[in-house]
C-alpha cells in the first residue's frame, strides 16, 4: 500500500505514470478473479485504494478554480 506522504514529493507525470501502471494491474487482477485464478483477493482493494489516492492527490494539486467548474 502505497502512502500519502510518499506520493506527495512525487511530479505530476510520475503519478500519472504511476496511476497507468495501476489501472493496468487493476484489469488483469479483474480477469484474474473472474477466471478464478486470482490468489491475493485483497490486492484488488490495495489497488483500487492506491488508484483513489492517486487521483486524489492529483485532483487537489489543479487547486480550487478546477474543482468549481467540475
Amino acid at each position: 500500500m502505497t502512502k500519502i506522504a510518499d506520493l506527495r514529493p512525487k511530479t505530476d507525470d510520475e503519478l500519472k505514470d504511476q496511476l497507468a501502471e495501476l489501472q493496468k494491474e487493476q484489469f488483469n487482477l479483474r480477469f484474474q478473479a473472474a477466471s478464478g485464478q486470482l490468489e491475493d483477493t485483497a490486492r484488488v482493494r490495495t489497488v483500487r485504494r492506491d488508484i483513489a489516492r492517486i487521483k486524489t492527490l492529483l485532483n487537489d494539486r489543479r487547486g480550487p478554480a478546477s474543482a468549481a467548474t467540475a
